[in-house]
């Protein structure tokens, strides 16, 4: 998959496409749905398929300080964009600038006169332009006028039903997704995934307790910027470096122990392992075991992690 940030690097004799157009936060069931419909389109046409996405979230540069909790860094979406058989994705950086340019404005300059589209999907309540004064009709009107076709197409509930068939289950939207994240219901997030939540970042230095303490040292991930953290509480969940994949007891939380004042992601990995410091990993989040707990002493909180470690010992060997 061909990787572009910015129209600038639109190759000069481009030719036709298949574009899907959206921030694809989590790229949950309902952006899979789209893409799949976006790939299976493209390969009908001959043309390659494009997504294009936008770098920061629009909604931190119309109302600074609103960026919402990300689902998934952009290099994630990429990857997973990828994984759905994009052929490329187009980041364009998204400042008060490209905010301000009509939609007639942004659908000529961009998506007729560089990325020469054939076919242009999107998903439902589909806003663009300055104000998000259009929608999929103002995007129809302007396909007819450019030669290209728009399609809309429905999202999906977490049990594969789209919203005009019998409507069970919730629909698939990133906001959904994130207030499940936030309230540490990891299962109900991932059936909206199509995957386990999972948070990316680099191990720093922590307090240092967990292994001279408490007996079970921790990597500490410094997560990405505006990253989804779950919930307070201690998560059964996966630590990934590289190809590896290993069980983890994951803890989110200040440690009200110790009294703590910082939000910290830490995870016990079960295997063990080497030193991870200024390694870039990820954790994936499958049940939350309990919440944040404060002790008078250290002892029970030992024994209490004990239980812990075995709980997700448990749960990760019934899961696979």
């Amino acid at each position: 998959m061909l990787r572009w940030r910015g129209f600038e690097q639109i190759p000069e004799d481009w030719g036709r496409c298949v574009l899907s157009i959206g921030v694809f936060d989590g790229v949950h069931l309902g952006h899979q749905v789209l893409v799949g419909r976006l790939v299976e389109r493209a390969k009908e046409l001959g043309l390659p398929s494009v997504v294009m996405t936008f770098d920061p979230h629009p909604s931190e540069v119309i109302r600074p300080g609103s960026h919402p909790a990300s689902l998934s860094t952009l290099r994630r979406r990429a990857d997973l964009m990828a994984e759905l058989g994009v052929d490329v994705f187009l980041v364009v950086p998204f400042d008060p600038r490209v905010a301000a340019i009509p939609a007639g404005e942004f659908v000529h300059d961009h998506l007729v006169d560089e990325l020469h589209v054939a076919h242009v999907l999107v998903g439902e309540n589909f806003r663009f332009g300055r104000r998000g004064a259009g929608d999929v009709d103002v995007l129809r009107s302007l396909g007819r006028r450019f030669g290209f076709t728009a399609e809309e197409i429905a999202l999906v509930g977490p049990d594969g039903v789209d919203r005009s068939g019998s409507h069970e289950g919730f629909t698939v939207s990133s906001t959904y997704v994130r207030a499940l994240v936030d309230a540490g219901d990891m299962r109900a997030a991932a059936k909206a995934l199509g995957r386990w939540h999972r948070l990316d970042g680099v191990v720093v230095h922590g307090e240092g307790r967990g292994g001279s303490v408490l007996g079970y040292p921790t990597a500490n991930l410094d997560v990405a910027p505006h990253g989804a953290v779950p919930a307070d509480g201690i998560y059964a969940g996966w630590f990934l470096l590289g190809t590896r994949r290993s069980p983890a007891a994951i803890s989110v939380g200040s440690n009200p122990t110790f009294d703590g004042t910082r939000r910290t992601v830490e995870a016990f990995v079960l295997d063990g392992g080497a030193n991870f410091y200024g390694r870039r990993v990820a954790l994936e989040f499958v049940e939350r075991l309990r919440g944040q707990i404060r002790y008078d002493a250290v002892e029970p909180l030992i024994e209490q992690i004990g239980k812990d470690v075995e709980q997700t010992r448990e749960i990760l060997d019934r899961d696979g």
